[in-house]
């Protein structure tokens, strides 16, 4: 697997982040003070600028009140749905 932070599991992952915080009805400004973070870290990961760890992800599934299991097993499932 490529580590570019642009390989399709990664833009896939950051799609879904992004749906996500659709969902919540939280802007990304709202979602960074959430984060104690700025509203640039948001934009930067959501634009693939920045990478995000596990850690993080969980964190920010946190902030969004979303279902961390329900994400990763869905992200599996759309990461190797060809499989």
């Amino acid at each position: 697997m490529p580590s570019s932070v642009f390989s399709d599991a990664y833009s896939q992952l950051l799609s879904m982040l992004l749906e996500e915080r659709m969902k919540s009805g939280l802007t990304q400004a709202e979602l960074a003070m959430r984060l104690r973070k700025s509203q640039s870290y948001v934009s930067k990961y959501e634009r693939g600028e920045r990478r995000i760890d596990v850690i993080e992800l969980f964190e920010i599934l946190h902030a969004m009140k979303a279902d961390s299991i329900r994400f990763v097993i869905d992200l599996q499932r759309n990461i190797y749905k060809s499989i």
